[in-house]
């Protein structure tokens, strides 16, 4: 029996009638095969799309890195594109979309590895789709050279100090200094454990390396430049995955607050945002890392050409800004984690600031906090769709919302 894929749904999946989730799929399509659980997890393709390209990393078949090689480019830029729309228009939103930027190939900066031991080699990488089998990606087309030249040192790390049942977990950053290791999951550090690793970490011209949350090594600052300003966030930390989408975001943040004398940004992480547009306006940066913002302020009074910025450590899913707190700022900046800022975003309606740019990883989450402005008197003036997680149905975007 034949099935036509009619959509995909928003982890990338063809969705056929039933509904049937078919993988590796594209609208229009054509398939057969056995339905298991309401899904057919190895499709024919008897009718392909004319957006079906030949997957380019030779990785595609076995990583669950990636969901949507098999598609052209220019499908998945409009595929993300649309996601926006359907998404706000489920909200009664419009989605005035300029424009779809998409991060270049072998330009991701961080990564977060699995790793785990065989009979006589490590294996390092990522997933497989939907496994917990973890495949090799000598051959990645996605992450930075800096990084891939890093496997073989993770490949060691492994053999030292992973169980054979356990799984070693790595997030690397790539930076001005050499790599910032964080890795989780190994064995208690040990002297011989201790020697190793860090014997692996200067053979590799590793900057910073951590081991379940212990500071092993650090030959060198794991700095990031951040519009001019150099800054060491802590290990692990999240950071936006490519410079040139960091580029696109932080451009698109500061032409949305405009010419506004004093801006709150939340969620302001190591400062990502708030040092950019502290070149023009003095910046409140509210975060519930208080380890973050040191790494914010260290940065801030090391730099020249910024103005004044101050920082509070606050929760602000259980303590949002409230209308009093948020009256001395001509406009707020909000980059929140997936969940999004509901109980901010109703704070903001409250208040009188006329001027909010929104960052947001998810377009659900954000179509939701936006109601909430939209209801108070903001409108949507524009969005920026920012493709960083390339070959993903991860989709980010930047919007600016004026107070009518």
């Amino acid at each position: 029996m034949s099935h036509l894929i009619e959509r995909l749904d928003l982890g990338g999946e063809g969705i056929a009638a039933g509904p049937v989730h078919v993988p590796l799929t594209l609208p229009g399509e054509v398939v057969a095969g056995e339905i298991r659980s309401g899904r057919i997890p190895a499709p024919a393709v008897v009718t392909p799309s004319p957006d079906r390209v030949s997957p380019p990393c030779r990785h595609f078949s076995t990583c669950g890195g990636c969901a949507l090689q098999h598609a052209s480019d220019s499908f998945v830029k409009g595929w993300k594109a649309q996601v926006v729309r359907d998404t706000l228009a489920k909200f009664g939103l419009p989605a005035p979309i300029r424009d779809v930027h998409t991060s270049p190939r072998a330009s991701r900066r961080r990564a977060v590895f699995s790793g785990r031991r065989m009979k006589s080699r490590a294996v390092v990488g990522f997933h497989a789709r939907a496994s917990d089998v973890v495949v090799d990606i000598p051959d990645c087309i996605l992450l930075a050279p800096d990084i891939m030249a890093l496997l073989p040192a993770l490949e060691r790390m492994v053999m030292a100090g992973a169980s054979r049942r356990g799984e070693l977990r790595f997030t690397v950053i790539s930076s001005e200094k050499g790599a910032d290791i964080c890795a989780v999951g190994g064995k208690q550090l040990e002297a011989g454990l201790l020697d190793e690793v860090t014997r692996i970490a200067s053979d590799h011209a590793v900057a910073r390396l951590t081991w379940n949350g212990d500071l092993v090594a650090e030959m060198d600052r794991p700095c990031q430049d951040l519009c001019g300003t150099t800054v060491v966030p802590p290990p692990g930390s999240f950071l936006q995955p490519t410079k040139s989408g960091e580029a696109i975001i932080i451009g698109a943040v500061a032409e949305a607050v405009g010419h506004a004398r004093k801006v709150v940004d939340l969620f302001a992480g190591c400062g990502t945002l708030t040092l950019p547009i502290a070149r023009m306006a003095e910046v409140h940066s509210v975060d519930s890392s208080a380890e973050m913002l040191r790494s914010l302020e260290s940065a801030w009074r090391g730099g020249t050409g910024l103005k004044r910025i101050t920082t509070e450590t606050r929760d602000l899913f259980r303590r949002p800004l409230v209308r009093e707190e948020l009256t001395k700022f001509g406009a707020a900046v909000a980059d929140p984690p997936r969940a999004g800022a509901k109980a901010q975003a109703a704070a903001i309606a409250e208040s009188e600031i006329a001027c909010v740019a929104m960052v947001s990883c998810n377009p659900v989450s954000f179509a939701r906090d936006c109601r909430l402005l939209v209801a108070a008197g903001f409108a949507i003036e524009w969005i920026e769709v920012i493709d960083q997680f390339r070959w993903s149905a991860h989709v980010e975007l930047v919007a600016r919302l004026l107070r009518n």
